[in-house]
């Protein structure tokens, strides 16, 4: 019986230094740490969306046009000699207009050029007493607007687009000098004219379909000075400066 207990004791000893060994022997270069999997893999973030403005649209316009400020002063063609501050034009009215456009973007950044064509009742007249001792009327009246416009927008959401506007334009204007005198006698005189000009402005636009759209906008117009003559007292002269404020709803088409 101890035969028996002193052999499993020398076997049990002999596994232990076996064990030991292997031990001391897989760790001869040092401790190994566990190894521990770093590689972690980042979250992906996606980039709000900011809309598709891109491409080519057209649409139609309605506005109302208000506070033009063409202020009329005659002044003698031989002498020079100022006659005086007749009053002054505040052209306003309605009107209507079709343009076309292409558009670019870049991320949020909207930008092109359209080309559009207005016309209306934009408009004003003016009745003073002349020296003949009868009345003048003096108006005018903005019978079409071409103009070459450039867009530059932010797009605030994919549906939603706010931007500023800067062009040229070319006005068709109709000014007339109509009066009698304290005879009974009467007189019309029409000087129309062309003139160029600049618009600016800012503008909204709200997508309702990926192919349609609700615009609205404010713009001023300006067309510089005109100087018209006209035949009345032995010829007098006056310079026409029509401007005004235009605000405007929209509709665009996206091709």
């Amino acid at each position: 019986m101890c035969a028996v207990l002193v052999k499993a004791s020398l076997t049990a000893g002999a596994v232990a230094s076996l064990a030991l060994g292997t031990a001391l022997a897989a760790n001869a270069g040092g401790y190994t740490p566990p190894v521990v999997d770093t590689d972690v893999t980042a979250p992906v973030v996606e980039s709000a969306p900011v809309g598709d403005w891109a491409g080519a649209y057209a649409g139609l316009t309605l506005g109302y046009a208000f506070g033009g400020d063409d202020r009329v002063g005659f002044t003698e063609v031989d002498t020079g000699t100022y006659l005086g501050d007749a009053g002054k034009l505040e052209l306003g009215g309605a009107n209507a207009g079709l343009h076309v456009g292409y558009r670019w973007q870049r991320d949020r950044w909207v930008f092109g050029p359209e080309l559009g064509f207005e016309a209306g009742n934009i408009k004003d007249t003016i009745t003073f007493d002349n020296q003949l001792g009868g009345s003048t009327d003096v108006s005018s009246k903005i019978r079409n607007v071409l103009a070459l416009r450039l867009k530059t927008g932010y797009a605030l959401r994919p549906d939603l687009l706010l931007y500023g506007i800067a062009g040229i334009a070319r006005a068709d204007v109709e000014y007339k000098v109509a009066g009698t005198d304290g005879s009974g006698g009467s007189m019309s005189e029409s000087r129309d004219f062309k003139s160029n000009g600049y618009i600016v402005g800012l503008g909204v636009e709200r997508k309702l379909s990926n192919r349609m759209s609700v615009t609205g906008e404010y713009e001023y117009a300006n067309f510089g000075k005109t100087t018209r003559t006209f035949e009345v007292d032995g010829g007098v002269s006056t310079q026409a400066t029509p401007d005004y404020h235009n605000v405007k709803l929209g509709l665009n088409f996206k091709f």
